[in-house]
């Protein structure tokens, strides 16, 4: 039974529903007929149109065949012409018979039969029941002026020799040739170029001219000058291009009106033609062609693909980019959708870059435009978010599909992507590096609030730059600043090192101390061969091994350096050297290509009796000799090495909470936040509270039932705010409360935060935040001055100002800026003495940032900054005060991070490690520590990096130095408009009155111009009492004027932030009117010289080891290992 069931076939799975309603009868009963379906019509016309025309390899095929016919009808008409003989017969008969012999006219009526045949059968086959529209076609006329009288000849043998107008078939070739081109562009499946087909057609119709123009003149001066093929030819050339020798003349009346005619028609013909050419070349050049195949098979390209290209973008990218040397050869192609802008066709002409930058106008979602960009061949594709639109989730969104677009058709081209909102990034995760623009923008202004100026320095390690900048310049600073402005992270491997190569097998921190000491350079960070993840600064207990890859520091990299040894030489042997470790190697000095030489610097004593905490020597140190520091050793000591005791409280702040603490229930936990607003966000070990707030708790200015606090100076907060006033809470504010919660910051320098936020936050975000300590949000905005005070305004630490979305995008470019500039001035104006972090759109407007019309030093960095534009700095903007000094930031100064990380792929990790936003298991934080009075025994730079890495492990990077500004003195201070007065004053009294005014401020007359009147009419009245020889008596009477009006300004504001604060129900107790720091500039060091004297108030940048990479498990010890990071604004310094 079971073989007769397998025997059965199975039934079609149409007819199965149908057998079980029917049953078997239906289905044996049921007679199939085969059908088959044709695409076309089974008809001989249909059949004969699918081969003649619709199939594209067959119409090319006869095609080619019907161009070769009409080509060979032209050659055996000059075939004709070379054998006739012109001087037989008289008068007109000439022009009406010809000599043709017997094979000759056998081939042309062979060539007329099958031309008239296939003219035939394609009109029949064309036909559409107009009879008239295929008989009236001027092809179809010349093919019955040429074929039909040959097809007569045969019938009638006496017209034979009747002269026939053959070479009229090259207007049927040029016609076929036309249609040819089409078919073969149909066949191959390419892009129709518009372009070769008008040339194509230019050309034809310009040889098809002059040919019909040589055949026609020689033949109807048969019966004139019997001028042959060349003489014919040499006539046409010199009349069609206007020189006309008159050597040769046609002689009868029927050649002249020849010619005039073709000279009417080719000055109709022609023009039209040139017309379309210039259009199509037009067009091209704003679409910009293709890049060629064979170039891109032969030459390296990367392809740049925007939505709109602006200038700053287009510069920044091709400076970066072609900064490398190996990068030289590179073509840059460029993918826009949008017609090329007027500045950026300027710049590309310019012949440094329109030999290697090629603008294509198309959409990356097109096939057709990838493959005109040669997708597939590129080395790397750059894929922008356009940050300037007003939508930014839109921007990201065609972003997104770019980069789709990309990996499908090209998908080993690797793939650089930008973009600007976090919860995006996810679906780019393909990509081989991805930068996140409000990712990293706060949490750079995060690290801005406790380690100052982590923008700048930053931005300077990302840009690539000469160390040449400000050499010129006769300001120290400026030197300083510049040179080490060139220093950029490099990599190596440790066994092909100059620098590290004799350091493996020993700890980190003493290949780093040493190589230091002894070159000049910074390692900061390692690689091992069989992991991707890179560990900053991996603490003393990690050995470098000869496979290890080494992060560095340094003005240049190894490579592009020469070494050179020398001996060493002392003037004075007072102190000898008290290094015990293995035996002392030369004293190396680095020759860079930038022209920078590494000192050695040795410790000058003996004793290392300090230990290993940072702490001041005892007495015995002043006995004519420095302190001594310990050794950094070879391999880390367990039982002298101290991780994380760098302040005396640590052990009591982390494990028994002090009686404030307890009694305002501030018991934090440390954990990973339980919640992240958006996939992607990297896991970070934070000070949390153990239950999350209620929402209502998170509003600062409105009580609720858990508290009645309506203000910021209610709450009593021990520490001083950090305010940050942003448009709306996107989910990329989330990346600015971690670093600022991180594990390893003490819970007694947390920092309460304030949102103050245009927009009401929505409910996901707050659930993100509620776990956080000290972290509230207010609706408000900056423009109102009630709204600051509320939110604690007079007693911040540092206030951050975003930039807004909304005001991104403007008609005039630079003005986006413009509101949030104008704010910012109000609130340094207001508030004299309160930090202020400003976020940009445009670099370039950094300028009005604290701006001071008539100041002379601004005007002096003005010059400067064009100065070094004019050489091509790239980093032009880096000597403006405020950038210096951390207190702007414009994200488009990241961009570079992308660009950067073509040639140094590592570059988006270690900087996601130093700004906190990735946390990799024994990796290290930034962090930074102060310089105090206690602590200027150490006096160099080499001697603080010894002190460092032999006692807690740490690595200095850099230094960030505070110094009392010069010339701070304004125009409007020193030349008053008085004219008697003017004429008193000489260089000294000038001089004299400039030292005196260091400290006044520069826009306080030129802002209120009636108190510059009143004090003009007063200075007159003065200066007619006042006789015009005592100029001291002026120059007194001047200052108190000037104080006086300094004053006044000065209480005006205060009186105006009083009141508003008394009538909010606010204490004005905090209220610092007078606190002015405009007299000071600040900027950064990276990896300063070893000599380099450390000054009181400096803040050294550190890379600290990780404090959970070498806890043991007992609970205890757990929380003794967490390390202290020491802000700028902290109460209790480091002491060294």
């Amino acid at each position: 039974m079971v073989d007769l069931e397998s025997e059965v076939p199975p039934l079609p799975p149409r007819y199965r529903f149908r057998d079980l309603l029917l049953g078997d009868q239906g289905w044996q009963n049921d007679d199939r007929v085969q059908v088959e379906f044709y695409m076309n019509e089974n008809t001989f016309k249909e059949r004969l149109k699918l081969f003649f025309i619709k199939n594209q390899r067959s119409s090319l095929r006869i095609r080619l065949f019907n161009f070769s016919l009409k080509l060979l009808s032209c050659l055996l008409y000059i075939i004709r012409v070379l054998l006739d003989d012109p001087t037989q017969g008289h008068g007109w008969s000439p022009i009406i018979w010809v000599n043709r012999s017997l094979p000759l006219w056998g081939l042309q009526v062979s060539v007329a039969l099958i031309s008239l045949f296939e003219t035939m059968l394609l009109g029949y086959l064309s036909y559409k029941g107009n009879i008239w529209e295929q008989v009236l076609r001027i092809p179809f006329l010349l093919e019955i002026i040429n074929a039909v009288p040959f097809i007569i000849t045969i019938f009638w043998p006496a017209l034979r020799n009747l002269f026939i107008p053959v070479f009229l078939n090259c207007w049927l070739a040029k016609h076929a040739l036309e249609n040819m081109i089409n078919d073969l562009h149909r066949a191959i499946q390419r892009t129709q170029s518009a372009m070769f087909n008008q040339v194509l057609i230019l050309i034809s119709t310009l040889l098809c001219l002059i040919f019909t123009c040589i055949c026609g003149i020689q033949h109807l001066e048969r019966a004139g000058n019997k001028l042959t093929l060349f003489d014919s030819l040499y006539f046409c050339i010199v009349t069609f291009s206007t020189v006309g020798f008159g050597d040769v003349t046609p002689k009868i009346w029927p050649s002249k009106l020849l010619v005039v005619i073709m000279i009417c028609v080719a000055l109709v013909v022609l023009p039209i033609q040139f017309e379309q050419l210039a259009y199509l070349w037009m067009e091209r050049q704003k679409s910009g062609g293709n890049y060629s195949r064979h170039r891109a098979q032969t030459e390296k390209h990367v392809v740049l693909c925007v939505s709109s290209l602006k200038i700053d973008l287009l510069m920044d990218f091709l400076n970066e980019f072609y900064a490398h040397p190996r990068l030289q050869d590179y073509y840059v192609v460029i993918l826009c959708p949008t017609e090329m802008d007027a500045q950026v066709r300027r710049v590309l002409q310019i012949p440094m870059w329109s030999q290697r930058v090629i603008y294509l106008q198309g959409s990356a979602l097109k096939d057709q435009d990838l493959l005109r960009a040669k997708m597939d061949d590129a080395e790397a594709c750059f894929i922008l978010s356009s940050r300037c639109e007003v939508d930014r989730t839109a921007a990201d969104h065609q972003a997104i599909l770019r980069a789709w677009a990309v990996k499908d058709f090209a998908p080993k081209c690797p793939l650089y992507v930008q973009i600007l909102k976090p919860e995006n990034k996810f679906h780019i995760k393909f990509a081989d590096h991805v930068v996140c623009e409000e990712e990293f923008k706060y949490a750079m202004l995060a690290l801005n609030c406790i380690c100052p100026a982590t923008s700048t320095l930053i931005t300077l390690l990302v840009h690539t730059s000469r160390g040449q900048e400000g050499q010129q310049s006769p300001e120290q600073w400026q030197k300083m600043y510049g040179r080490c402005s060139g220093n950029e992270v490099y990599h190596i491997n440790l066994e092909d090192s100059t620098f590290f190569a004799e350091y493996e097998g020993k700890s980190f921190t003493y290949a780093s101390f040493h190589a230091h000491k002894k070159f000049g350079v910074c390692l900061i960070g390692v690689r091992r061969e069989d992991n991707k993840s890179i560990l900053l600064n991996p603490g003393p207990r990690y050995i470098m091994s000869s496979t290890d890859i080494c992060f560095y520091i340094n003005i240049t990299k190894e490579e592009n350096s020469a070494f050179k040894k020398q001996e060493q030489h002392r003037k004075n042997n007072e102190s000898k050297s008290c290094y015990h470790g293995t035996s002392r190697l030369p004293v190396h000095s680095i020759i860079a290509s930038m022209g920078t030489v590494a000192i050695d610097l040795q410790d000058a004593g003996c004793r290392s009796s300090s230990g290993p905490t940072l702490t001041l020597p005892s007495e015995r140190g002043k006995d004519g000799r420095r302190p001594s520091i310990a050794p950094v050793l070879e391999v880390a000591d367990s039982s002298s090495l101290q991780t994380c005791d760098l302040l005396s409280d640590q052990s009591e702040d982390e494990t028994t909470p002090s009686d404030d603490d307890i009694s305002t229930g501030l018991e934090y936990a440390k954990g990973y936040p339980p919640y992240s607003p958006y996939i992607g966000s990297s896991p970070t070990f934070c000070h949390l509270l153990h239950e999350k707030v209620p929402f209502c708790c998170l509003r600062l200015d409105k009580g609720c039932q858990h508290n009645y606090y309506e203000d910021a100076k209610a709450y009593g907060f021990k520490n001083k705010l950090i305010i940050v006033a942003a448009e709306t809470a996107g989910n990329g504010l989330y990346n600015f409360i971690v670093p600022l919660r991180a594990y390893y910051r003490p819970k007694k320098e947390l920092n309460p935060i304030v949102l103050l936020l245009d927009n009401p936050p929505d409910m996901h975000f707050l659930d993100a935040i509620c776990w956080f300590p000290m972290v509230y949000y207010m609706v408000g905005s900056i423009d109102n001055l009630d709204d600051l005070l509320k939110c604690g305004v007079t007693f911040t630490a540092n206030m951050v100002v975003v930039d807004k979305e909304s005001t991104m995008s403007a008609e005039e470019d630079y003005m986006a800026d413009a509101k949030t500039i104008v704010n910012v001035q109000t609130l340094f104006r207001l508030f004299s003495s309160l930090s202020i972090i400003t976020e940009l759109t445009h670099p370039a407007n950094m300028r009005f940032m604290q701006f001071r019309a008539k100041d002379c030093y601004s005007l002096a960095l003005s010059k400067l900054e064009k100065k070094e534009r004019e050489k091509g700095s790239n980093l032009a903007f880096m000597f403006r005060l405020p950038f210096a000094a951390g207190r702007v930031f414009s994200i488009s100064m990241l961009d570079t991070l992308l660009y950067q990380s073509f040639v140094k792929d590592y570059m988006i990790s270690i900087t996601r490690l130093l700004l906190g936003l990735d946390t990799t298991p024994g990796s290290g934080f930034l962090c930074s520590m102060k310089i105090t009075e206690d602590d200027l025994w150490i006096r160099t730079y080499a001697r603080l990096y010894q002190k460092l890495c032999s006692s807690t492990g740490d690595i200095p990077i850099g230094i960030y130095r505070t110094e009392s500004q010069k010339l701070t003195t304004s125009e409007s201070q020193i030349s008053i408009s008085v004219e008697e007065w003017e004429d008193t004053k000489d260089t000294k009294e000038q001089i004299s009155y400039r030292s005196n005014h260091r400290n006044s401020t520069s826009s306080d007359q030129s802002d209120h111009p009636l108190l510059r009147r009143k004090s003009m009419q007063w200075a007159r009245r003065l200066s007619r009492k006042v006789p015009k020889h005592s100029g001291k008596t002026a120059e007194k009477i001047s200052q108190q004027r000037m104080s006086l009006y300094k004053r006044s300004e000065r209480q005006e504001l205060a009186e105006l932030v009083k009141n508003r604060m008394k009538h909010l129900g606010l204490s004005t107790a905090g209220y610092d009117e007078m606190n002015d720091h405009q007299n000071t500039l600040s900027y950064i060091l990276i990896n300063p010289s070893p000599d380099t004297r450390l000054e009181l108030n400096d803040v050294v940048y550190l890379i600290r080891p990780d404090p959970l990479a070498y806890v043991p498990n007992t609970a205890s010890s757990r929380k003794n290992s967490f390390c202290n990071t020491v802000g700028q604004d902290a109460r209790e310094e480091t002491q060294l």
